[in-house]
């Protein structure tokens, strides 16, 4: 189980990294303002950030997203040090999240089942 400052700073890391995808900091045409951050993990230590990445546009543009992002780590990261007071701040990879979509087909099945 995660420590709570560990939740906390992954918690700050996530609202951040979406403020900055609202707001059009991260220049990259493949990531839109659709992509969502759904969760963050961090590492014990703090040295290293787990984003995990979901998009509405469909699998598609969520891998064209996560490159994107993958790419513009260097500059988020440097955003996020000047933002956020930490000792250290963690290195960041990108992940595609699929859960969304997952959970969106389990509703279907349970819908069609009842029906």
């Amino acid at each position: 189980m995660e420590s709570h400052r560990l939740q906390r700073v992954g918690n700050l890391l996530r609202n951040e990294i979406s403020a900055m995808i609202a707001r059009k900091e991260i220049k990259d045409p493949r990531v839109s303002t659709l992509v969502t951050v759904t969760h963050v993990t961090v590492s014990k230590d703090l040295s290293y950030a787990k984003v995990y990445i979901s998009s509405v546009e469909g699998p598609d543009k969520l891998s064209d997203a996560v490159l994107g992002l993958n790419h513009a780590a260097g500059f988020i990261q440097g955003c996020l040090g000047k933002r956020i007071r930490l000792r250290t701040t963690p290195k960041l990879s990108f992940i595609e999240d699929h859960s969304i979509d997952e959970g969106f087909r389990v509703l279907q099945k349970i819908k069609e089942s009842l029906t």
